[in-house]
């Protein structure tokens, strides 16, 4: 995500923003955090559910890989 973005996502400035990352750094570093571990979450919940898909396959006879 790029700052515009990333500004736009948190409902403030771009140069709110750039307020941020110079007088609280920790701030937006938290935020980035949050945000990697959102996507990390949502990545894992993919990958279960893939798996969930695979193991019901299998069960069933199926053995599609794909």
């Amino acid at each position: 995500m790029n700052k515009n973005e990333l500004a736009k996502t948190l409902g403030i400035s771009l140069k709110t923003l750039y307020n941020w990352e110079k007088e609280k750094p920790d701030l937006v570093r938290l935020i980035n955090q949050g945000l990697a571990l959102d996507q990390s979450i949502e990545e894992t919940r993919k990958h279960l559910e893939r798996l969930e898909q695979i193991k019901d396959n299998a069960s069933n006879g199926k053995f599609n890989l794909k």
